[in-house]
């Protein structure tokens, strides 16, 4: 077997999250790869001494891979993704963070949860992603314009609310007055739309979320559509420059452009490790069924 290890950051108390996957994986005599500035990190923090081969695109990575292994939170997989792009090698995530709706393995589960990857006893989710293009083109710009979770537009050098025209297959929908809006897949709606009052969708579901920011027009609310459709927005505003971002990644944009947002031509494969479902996840995160009064 030939796994990939991606991570962003090195903390105290992933020491033994990092120990236990790198023991686990050479006690298998597994071909690790490791992504460039996180082996570095690791070999500066004196956790590993023995040399391993790097990856730093996501042209490294290829067919031979059986799998990659994210270090860390949900963020860190979002990253993760971008490295492996459509070449559909399916990513587990290793829970070094905190609330973890995508890095779904704890710490104290770590050997027998790799010991099902290494078996191959897992099966795959497919997750939606969103497309973004800009009209007139931004220089620089497709080769990362993708993104697994949301696709947002905020104001920038302002608290004045921004206006967001928007329309879906060219008939127009509504102008949003708002601090921002949020186009979200299935996997994002657990995310930063859920925090703006949108709904939660099961990542099977071939639809997307519509949620505005602090909506000024109270009577604006989220909005699910199916997932073939073409979302355009155009912004206006009192400053000249909002921020799109793509999961964790920010721009900054002209008022002029138009933002042009529809799903995207590949997905990303999530592993799913028996008995660890999404509705299990719900429950276990936002404590769906408990009842604190008692």
């Amino acid at each position: 077997m030939k796994v990939a290890i991606f991570g962003q950051y090195y903390q105290n108390d992933t020491r033994p999250i990092i120990k236990d996957i790198f023991v686990f994986f050479n006690k298998n005599n597994v071909e690790l790869v490791i992504e460039e500035k996180f082996l570095a990190i690791l070999y500066e923090q004196q956790l590993l001494e023995k040399k391993y081969k790097t990856f730093n695109s996501y042209s490294d990575l290829d067919q031979s891979f059986d799998v990659l292994v994210s270090i860390g939170g949900d963020g860190t997989i979002l990253r993760a993704a971008t490295y492996v792009r459509n070449s559909g090698i399916p990513i587990i995530g290793i829970n070094a963070g905190r609330l973890g709706f995508l890095a779904k393995v704890q710490k104290e589960n770590i050997e027998s949860f790799l010991q099902i990857v290494l078996d191959k006893k897992y099966t795959i989710s497919e997750r939606t992603l969103l497309n973004l293009e800009f009209s007139p083109e931004i220089p620089d710009f497709n080769h990362l314009n993708f993104a697994m979770n949301e696709v947002t537009v905020s104001r920038k050098d302002t608290t004045s609310m921004i206006t967001i025209e928007t329309s879906l297959n060219d008939e127009y929908l509504n102008s949003y007055w708002a601090d921002g809006l949020i186009v979200s897949t299935p996997t994002g709606s657990t995310g930063y739309s859920l925090s703006c009052g949108g709904p939660v969708l099961t990542p099977e579901v071939e639809s997307l979320v519509i949620t505005p920011i602090a909506p000024h027009n109270l009577n604006a609310r989220p909005l699910v559509i199916p997932d073939n459709t073409e979302i355009k927005l155009k912004v206006s505003g009192r400053e000249e420059q909002y921020l799109v971002s793509l999961d964790s990644r920010i721009i900054s944009v002209s008022n002029n452009a138009v933002l042009i947002i529809k799903k995207a031509d590949f997905k990303i494969n999530m592993v799913e490790i028996p008995n660890e479902t999404f509705l299990k996840t719900l429950r276990n995160k936002l404590l769906w069924g408990e009842d604190k009064r008692n």
